[in-house]
């Protein structure tokens, strides 16, 4: 069983995911941006500059999410923006193939708290071009994550990350997960 946390930069994914491990000491985490960090650095970049958009990185992380799950038997938690519709189809439909479960949850917040939090945010405390370069990048998504709303499948578990604490969002997220789950 997995737990996918969706949604905008600064939507709240990693503090979720933070709170979920404090409760669920058991579980693994797995974050797909060290799979694009090791293609970025072997494989050509796509046009884009956007990792997602090379074809290995989703089967890599579908692939790895599944070994993990498999082969430790624990649930894994996944924060990662994944607002391509097709490619978060590719993903999970290569995960639900290998027989695992996802319970996915997007975070919705208001576009304006979205860049309040970008711009309280500090991303490379060590090097303030890199920490511009990503707060930018964020910032240039806002209206791309906020419209994968209307793409979401009809299971997935929304919640407003600007309404509620990190404790109750994990209170929500804990809730929702079958009884079967690890």
């Amino acid at each position: 069983m997995m737990i996918w946390v969706n949604g905008a930069f600064g939507a709240g994914k990693t503090t979720l995911a933070d709170e979920l491990h404090r409760r669920l000491p058991e579980a693994l985490a797995f974050d797909p941006e060290y799979v694009g960090y090791i293609l970025g650095k072997w494989v050509p970049s796509p046009e884009s500059g956007d990792f997602q958009d090379i074809p290995l990185w989703r089967k890599l992380v579908a692939e790895f999410a599944i070994g993990m799950s498999a082969d430790y038997g624990r649930l894994v938690v996944t924060p990662m923006t994944l607002v391509n519709p097709a490619y978060r189809e590719e993903i999970f439909e290569l995960i639900s193939k290998a027989g695992d479960r996802v319970l996915h949850v997007f975070l919705e917040v208001p576009p304006e708290e979205l860049r309040r939090r970008i711009d309280a945010q500090v991303l490379d405390e060590d090097d303030p071009e890199a920490d511009a370069s990503a707060r930018a990048f964020r910032h240039r998504n806002v209206e791309r994550c906020m419209a994968a709303r209307a793409y979401l499948p009809a299971d997935t578990l929304i919640l407003r990350s600007d309404r509620h604490t990190p404790a109750q969002l994990a209170d929500f997220v804990i809730d929702a997960l079958p009884s079967s789950a690890p």
